[in-house]
C-alpha cells in the first residue's frame, strides 16, 4: 500500500470516485515540469486518478504523455504567470535556473536573479487566483557545514553563507520567506522541501551541468575498465544524499495531509557520505575495474553537512525508504536504458 493512504486517512487515495460518487478532481500545476525533479513530480503524480495534470515547460521540450496537458511559458514573464496559473487548485513549483559544481563556483551569481522573479510572479499569481496550495523545492546550501545533521532552525542568518552558495543561498531563503508570507495574508497554504542532493531518473549527467553524483555515473559509465576516474579535490567532503523517489514520497504527503498554513521541512537521508566513499561505491556497482585519482586543480565546494528530518516525519510519518547502495543500483540500470552507453566497456 502506498506510503500517503498508509499515514495520512485524509488522502484520497488516489482513486477518483468515493462511495459510487466521481469526485472533482485537484487541479495541479507542475511547473519545470522536463527538468529533473519536475519531470518526476509528474510521472509519480500520473498514477493519481484523482489529479488533473498541467505541466510546464520552456527550452526542453516536453516528454510525450497523453494523460498531461502541456502548457509552454516563460515563468519570468508575468502575463505567462497569469496565465498559467490561473484555474489552479495546487502548484508545485520545480521551475528553477540550474548548473552544477562547476557554474556553482565559477559562476555563483546564475541563481539568484531568475529565480527570486519567477517565484515572486507565481506567489503573486497564485495569491490573485486563489490557489489553495503551493510547494516549493529550496535546497539545504543555506546551512552552515556540520558534523552532526541540522534542524530547520540551525540555520543562523548572523553566520555567513559558505562563499560559492551566497547567492543561491539567500536566494531561497528570500522565496521561503515570500511562502511563509502569503501563507500568512491569505489562505494559501505553503510547503517548503528543505531536500538535501537528490538523485535518480532524469537528473543531468552532462560534466558541465551535474552535479557530483550524476557527473561520476557519468565518468564511470563512460570509462573504460583500468582507466583512471578523477575526484575533483580531496573527496572528504560529505553529501547528504536522497533518492529522488523517497523525494516523491514526501511531495505526496504534504499535497495530501499539510495541515499547517506553512510549514518548511527538511528532506534527506539524515547522513553524510564522503564524495571518495560515494565514487567508490558508484564503481563497485557498475562492475568496473576503475583507478581513483584525486584533481586538486579541479574546483570543488569543501563543505560537509546532513539533515535531521524529525519535522517531516512526525509531521506525515515521512522517512526514506531507499538505501543509497540500491539507489545506486536503479540509477545505474536506468542509465543503462536510456543514455545509451555500454557498462561492459
Amino acid at each position: 500500500m502506498p506510503l500517503v493512504q498508509v499515514f495520512c486517512e485524509r488522502s484520497r487515495k488516489g482513486d477518483a470516485f468515493v462511495n459510487n460518487q466521481v469526485m472533482e478532481k485537484t487541479k495541479i500545476l507542475v511547473c519545470g515540469a522536463t527538468g529533473f525533479i519536475g519531470r518526476n513530480v509528474v510521472e509519480r503524480l500520473l498514477v493519481r486518478r484523482d489529479f488533473h495534470i498541467t505541466a510546464i515547460f520552456h527550452d526542453t521540450p516536453p516528454f510525450e504523455s497523453k494523460s498531461v496537458n502541456w502548457v509552454a511559458a516563460d515563468l519570468t514573464r508575468a502575463d505567462d504567470v497569469e496565465h498559467v496559473v490561473d484555474g489552479a487548485d495546487v502548484i508545485i513549483q520545480a521551475a528553477a535556473t540550474t548548473s552544477g559544481s562547476k557554474d556553482i563556483v565559477t559562476k555563483p551569481h546564475i541563481h539568484t536573479t531568475d529565480n527570486a522573479v519567477m517565484n515572486s510572479l507565481l506567489l503573486r499569481a497564485a495569491f490573485n487566483h486563489g490557489v489553495k496550495h503551493f510547494l516549493f523545492f529550496s535546497c539545504s546550501v543555506m546551512y552552515q557545514p556540520s558534523p552532526f545533521p541540522l534542524k530547520e532552525g540551525d540555520f543562523d542568518p548572523g553566520k555567513e553563507l559558505v562563499a560559492n552558495y551566497f547567492g543561491v543561498g539567500w536566494s531561497k531563503i528570500y522565496i521561503e520567506k515570500m511562502c511563509e508570507f502569503f501563507s500568512r495574508i491569505s489562505k494559501l497554504k505553503c510547503t517548503v522541501l528543505r531536500h538535501s542532493n537528490i538523485f535518480g531518473p532524469y537528473d543531468k549527467y552532462d560534466l558541465d551541468r551535474s552535479h557530483v553524483f550524476g557527473a561520476t555515473i557519468t565518468k564511470v559509465m563512460t570509462a573504460d575498465n583500468d582507466d583512471a576516474l578523477a575526484i575533483w579535490g580531496t573527496g572528504e567532503e560529505g553529501r547528504d544524499l536522497l533518492y529522488v523517489s523517497d523525494l516523491m514520497d514526501c511531495v505526496e504527503l504534504a499535497v495530501d495531509c499539510q495541515e499547517t498554513e506553512f510549514g518548511l521541512y527538511n528532506v534527506g537521508s539524515g547522513h553524510a557520505v564522503t564524495i571518495k566513499e560515494l565514487v567508490r561505491r558508484i564503481i563497485a556497482a557498475s562492475g568496473k575495474q576503475l583507478r581513483i585519482e584525486h584533481d586538486l586543480t579541479k574546483p570543488n565546494i569543501p563543505t560537509t553537512l546532513s539533515l535531521d528530518c524529525n519535522r517531516v516525519r512526525q509531521a506525515f510519518g515521512w522517512t526514506p525508504r531507499v538505501t543509497l547502495d540500491e539507489g545506486i543500483v536503479r540509477t545505474l540500470e536506468w542509465y543503462r536504458q536510456n543514455m545509451g552507453h555500454d557498462e561492459n566497456r
